[in-house]
């Protein structure tokens, strides 16, 4: 939600205020930390029930545990980070949310693609991501200046 704040006799909107993107580089990282905390914890649960459904599918149901950590990465960014709040747990914790540059809310595939793209950017080229922030405006890494997104504050 792209809202408008009166300051002074100006009219500006939350994503040009520059107080949105202070200490948000290091309120990320540990957002990431916090998430996949949650994320691993989630994975031991659906490690359990996938157990379970190979008993009852004689063996065929353990193949899910070759994309499970994934599978459970996607569905929790997807829920979280697609939902109202365009936000995960550890971006909660951490006054933080995932906005697009164009106004309309995040749904869930651009969370999943912004997910991808920041595991396969890590994969590719791991400092950069990071790096990126340095150098680009509102302290995008890659994966947000190619998908038009932006990490800012809520609380200011």
């Amino acid at each position: 939600m792209n809202q408008t704040i009166l300051d002074g006799d100006i009219m500006t909107t939350r994503l040009d205020d520059v107080r949105a993107y202070e200490g948000v580089r290091s309120r990320r990282v540990f957002a990431f930390l916090i998430d996949y905390l949650i994320i691993g914890l989630l994975v031991v649960v659906a490690a359990v029930v996938v157990a379970f459904i190979g008993v009852l599918t004689l063996g065929l149901g353990w193949m899910l545990y070759g994309i499970l950590g994934p599978l459970v990465a996607l569905v929790y960014v997807a829920l979280t980070l697609g939902g109202a709040r365009q936000a995960t747990a550890g971006m909660q914790v951490m006054s933080i949310r995932l906005d697009r540059l164009d106004g309309r809310p995040v749904d869930g595939m651009l969370a999943m693609v912004h997910t991808v793209l920041f595991w396969a950017g890590n994969a590719v080229l791991t400092p950069l991501v990071l790096l990126a922030t340095l150098f680009t405006d509102r302290k995008r890494t890659l994966h947000d200046l190619l998908l038009g997104s932006v990490v800012t504050r809520t609380d200011i």
